[in-house]
């Protein structure tokens, strides 16, 4: 088991750098040369597709698949094991259809003879998919703890495809609905997000008298779009700089230049915050990776451990509107929009809800006493320059882009670059032989469980289209709203509680086919749409009871939940002001593209 871990390790270290190094060639080929690789891109998309399933291995084999984990925590004894033995059974039961119907999807790719760059057949490329859901399924029984007793009653619920297989051609109106509710049963006792979405695509799918197969098809079809890549290339970055000690010398930084005022901290942790959530993609990561960093520093200069847990909890949402954040890139994919104006969109709104929650920092700072720390230009001067690579990062990422130099793929690739070279040859806090597979491990963690939510959720989403559900979704809400302000208020109600419920990434492929036809018809703007929808997401990662940043931030900061939840309310308040004036002011997202056009 060892090797075949070092395996998948070595394999996922060779994608992830494959990925990033044939767009720098591309870069270096096209100004000297004015000439490209051959199928270059080809191959960076599918190696995306591999990474993707890679790391949903590696999840697997951590057990750190996304999925909502406070129903387990919630039971004891008895209750417990069955509740897992149930949530492992479903996760192995949708596996083993998501792996057929990949299987079917490959055998009939094979028959093609379709080929990719340099005579590959596509097959090859997609087999991935089988294989990948066939070991996260193994995985899943794997680590179900109650021995094989366990094992088998787990594994028993893989006769449940079996069946629905041999009796594919029966009518199978009605069934539909226990198979379902079961899956929602499932998720909420700890299954991971993928199952529910793939089991619910394929269960409507097979009560539809559809293959299977489409799903696989809407997942591999995901690998073809041409910016999918640069979603594991940023969050590759991200966690190189996490790993390398950026967070530590940007609030050195930040301390230095305003530790002198008021607040001046809380300032430094809002920032630091936003910068890093911009590049891990995922506010959680931001929770437990500076919360350990930020929470004493706070705390020694007098904050408040309700102020202190508060504000990390709100400041791990912040940043998401912001380059390279991995949700901006999703949601222009899935709304096939302009990626690089919705973040030039979401830049004020963004810049906004920092500002609002860098005011309420200082003015509760200035009534609780924090330390101040008298400005020194010597040692501003000095943080900076060890800085000065960190400061520099939005400039080769924005720069690369608006200059031409490099596309946005390509600017991926370079700030993975800019990135490895800073950490591992420049600064040398990390090593290559000791540290390369850990950082690639953590971040394809990330990237697989994101992506296979991604891959399985277009299968819903698919059927949805073929149901036509967009379009007598937008008729009925037409029906009884006619008013764009009031379809407005209804839309951040409704999202409000989608982004309580359902993990960002799956909310963003599985909502925006529905809502953004419904917001066309009113007449709103794509872009502004985009911006109303994220920050509405961001908010509800705060939103009692259920909010995710508020079971990561108890866990971290080793405070009661229920501490976690008067902490952010504040905050909460904060931040619904943010998106109200985002929803009802819509200058705040046009007017800076327009500048810039």
């Amino acid at each position: 088991m060892r090797r075949l871990h070092l395996i998948e390790d070595s394999l996922s270290v060779f994608a992830l750098l494959a990925m990033a190094t044939l767009p720098l060639l591309e870069i270096v080929l096209r100004k000297a040369f004015s000439i490209g690789i051959p199928g270059s891109a080809v191959w960076v998309q599918h190696l995306t597709l591999w990474i993707g399933f890679l790391g949903a291995a590696v999840a697997a084999r951590r057990g750190e698949l996304l999925s909502l984990t406070v129903g387990p925590s919630l039971l004891t004894g008895k209750a417990k094991k069955a509740a897992e033995i149930l949530a492992a059974g479903v996760g192995v039961a949708v596996c083993l259809a998501l792996a057929y119907g990949s299987l079917q999807l490959v055998i009939a790719e094979r028959e093609g003879g379709s080929l990719l760059a340099l005579g590959l057949p596509v097959w090859v490329a997609q087999a991935i998919m089988p294989v990948g859901f066939s070991v996260i399924g193994l995985r899943i029984l794997w680590r179900v703890p109650y021995g094989w007793s366990g094992r088998a009653i787990t594994a028993s619920f893989a006769f449940i495809p079996i069946l629905l297989w041999a009796f594919e051609d029966l009518p199978g109106h009605g069934i539909w609905l226990p198979l379902f509710l079961v899956l929602i049963l499932a998720i909420a006792l700890g299954a991971p997000i993928f199952v529910v979405l793939g089991g619910t695509a394929a269960v409507l799918l097979w009560d539809n008298f559809e293959p299977v197969a489409a799903i696989a098809l809407e997942t591999y079809g995901l690998s073809l779009k041409a910016v999918l890549p640069t979603i594991p290339l940023f969050t590759f970055a991200g966690f190189i700089l996490a790993e390398g000690g950026t967070p530590h010398r940007l609030v050195k930084v930040f301390r230095a230049l305003f530790g002198w005022m008021s607040g001046g901290l809380a300032v430094a942790a809002i920032v630091v915050c936003a910068f890093f959530t911009s590049f891990t993609g995922g506010s959680g990561v931001t929770v437990l990776a500076m919360g350990g960093l930020l929470y004493p520093m706070l705390r020694e200069d007098n904050y408040s451990h309700k102020f202190t847990s508060g504000l990390l909890t709100a400041s791990g949402s912040l940043g998401l509107l912001f380059m390279p954040s991995l949700a901006v890139i999703l949601y222009g994919i899935v709304a096939e929009i302009d990626i690089v104006r919705l973040f030039i969109s979401g830049f004020v709104p963004g810049l906004l809800e920092i500002l609002l929650v860098v005011g309420f920092a200082l003015v509760y700072a200035k009534r609780s006493g924090s330390i101040r720390v008298p400005f020194d230009v010597r040692k501003a001067g000095l943080a900076l320059w060890e800085a000065k690579w960190e400061v520099a990062i939005p400039v080769v990422v924005l720069g690369s882009i608006f200059s031409g130099l490099a596309t946005l793929v390509e600017a991926s690739a370079l700030t993975v670059l800019y990135a490895f070279f800073l950490e591992f040859v420049l600064r040398r806090n990390l090593r290559i032989s000791r540290d390369l597979t850990r950082v690639v491990g953590a971040a394809a963690t990330l990237i697989g469980g994101v992506l296979i939510i991604l891959g399985v959720a277009l299968g819903l989403t698919n059927y949805f289209v073929m149901q036509e559900i967009p379009l007598q979704a937008t008729e009925w809400v037409q029906s009884f709203v006619q008013s764009p302000l009031f379809f407005l208020l209804l839309l951040n109600l409704f999202l409000l509680v989608v982004g309580c419920l359902m993990d960002m990434y799956s909310a963003i492929v599985v909502v925006i086919p529905l809502i953004a036809p419904l917001a066309l018809s009113y007449g709103i703007d794509p872009f502004h749409l985009g911006i109303i929808f994220l920050t509405n997401l961001e908010l509800g990662f705060l939103t009692p009871p259920v909010g995710m940043n508020l079971f990561l931030a108890s866990y971290r900061f080793k405070r009661p939940l229920m501490e976690v939840y008067r902490a952010v309310l504040p905050f909460l308040a904060i931040r619904i002001t943010a998106v109200a004036l985002v929803t009802y002011v819509p200058a705040l997202t046009m007017t800076l593209p327009g500048w810039l056009q």
